[in-house]
């Protein structure tokens, strides 16, 4: 096709040349001297063209000429660059092999071409970028002094580009951070990591780092913010999440020594965890131990009064942490307790519940026939059974039946 194309430009230029020149009869003369030469006026044209062709053809050769020993550095800045990129490419196949060796000498061999280098083909990225290539293999082989001098350089470098993002620097102290976790270093990681700009503080790498190390710090409420974070950036399967913030959760409210810690870290967790039945549970039986069981109701009083809406594996622990805070129940939980033995009245949970809840009231014809079924439900806590067993003692002893006392004393030791 291109052949087609030329022939028929040829072809073009011929016709034009015939139409323009074939009828030109001018003549050209020139004066030299005593000298006369006379030319036509195509020949002419043609010379002046073939001048000016050459003309250029030997300007062209000129500037190339002039140029060699530019085009020469440049050659040779290119192997340079050709060289280094290749070195870099090989550490990081290396490193994904796992020859951490043979990764960290390839990763140095770059660094060193693009050292040498005088030109400035190699900036300081590419350096940074091998540098922290050969950390990250001397990290491997536990090396931490040559790979906190080669993570030193790399963040001097990064820091250095103050043009465009700081995506270098950003990435070698994530890299540091998760180097110091696995040092079993987690405060300096969490330096690390607030010295991150907050953009790059709050993505999803930045903060699993982040939860580590605060779990390994032993500080769950921040830690439970954070995973809360992750959770909504979708770094969790939904079961995991929400197996990961109970376990949290839970961590803090072990944590509280007095009523007013425990207050404070109720009020400091998240919506969602408020609202989660396992977290108020537990919530609630912390408040039970502090002698503070009211607390504990006042927790546990939304969940009692939509039932309906929770699923049968939030409904037990919910039934068995009012158990725990029952002390002090006041009468106007009476209806709520027997709308849900009327409801929910084949759960064991929620019968034992609300038989503890009555026997507390001491309204005791109600709770006997719950605490029956309670105490003879495999389905509890051993812990809950033996208490149903205990509150059946403490009625026979109300009426005056010490040999049923006695039987039921020693169904509870039977638990143990």
């Amino acid at each position: 096709m291109r052949s087609v194309v030329w022939l028929m430009l040829l072809a073009l230029v011929a016709v034009v040349a015939a139409t323009a020149l074939g009828p030109n009869d001018g003549l050209v003369s020139i004066y030299w001297g005593g000298w006369r030469t006379d030319l036509s006026l195509n020949l002419f044209v043609i010379l002046l063209l073939a001048g000016c062709v050459l003309l250029m053809a030997a300007l062209r050769a000129g500037s190339s000429l002039l140029s060699l020993p530019r085009r020469a550095n440049e050659w040779r800045a290119l192997r340079r660059e050709r060289a280094a990129q290749a070195a870099l490419r090989e550490a990081l196949a290396e490193s994904f092999a796992g020859r951490w060796g043979r990764a960290r000498k390839a990763a140095e061999r770059a660094v060193t071409i693009a050292d040498g280098a005088a030109e400035a083909v190699l900036d300081a990225e590419f350096r940074a970028l091998a540098l922290l290539v050969a950390a990250g293999s001397l990290h491997r082989l536990q090396d931490t002094r040559r790979r906190d001098e080669a993570l030193r350089q790399a963040l001097k470098l990064g820091k250095g580009l103050r043009a465009g993002p700081r995506h270098v620097e950003e990435s070698a102290r994530l890299l540091a951070a998760e180097w110091a976790l696995d040092d079993r270093d987690a405060t300096r990681a969490l330096e690390l990591l607030e010295a991150l700009p907050p953009g790059a503080a709050r993505r999803t790498q930045a903060l699993r780092l982040k939860l580590q190390a605060l779990r390994m710090l032993r500080r769950p409420l921040e830690a439970l913010h954070t995973a809360r974070l992750l959770s909504n950036h979708g770094a969790f399967s939904p079961a995991a999440a929400r197996s990961l913030l109970r376990s949290l959760a839970v961590e803090s409210l072990d944590g509280a020594h007095d009523l007013q810690q425990l207050r404070r870290l109720w009020d400091q967790f998240d919506t969602a965890d408020q609202r989660d039945a396992f977290v108020a549970a537990r919530a609630a039986q912390r408040a039970a131990q502090l002698e503070a069981a009211a607390d504990g109701r006042e927790w546990l009083r939304p969940f009692w009064e939509r039932l309906s809406e929770l699923a049968r594996e939030d409904r037990e622990p919910v039934a068995l942490a009012l158990i725990e805070a029952r002390a002090g129940i006041g009468s106007d939980w009476l209806p709520r307790l027997e709308a849900a033995a009327q409801a929910w009245g084949h759960e064991s949970a929620i019968v034992a519940a609300v038989g503890m809840a009555f026997a507390e009231r001491r309204l005791w014809g109600k709770a006997r026939r719950l605490l029956e079924q309670a105490a003879a439900s495999p389905a509890l806590p051993a812990a809950t059974r033996r208490a149903a067993w205990r509150q059946l003692a403490a009625l026979a002893r109300e009426e005056g039946d010490e040999a049923r006392a006695l039987s039921c004393e020693q169904a509870a030791a039977a638990l143990d």
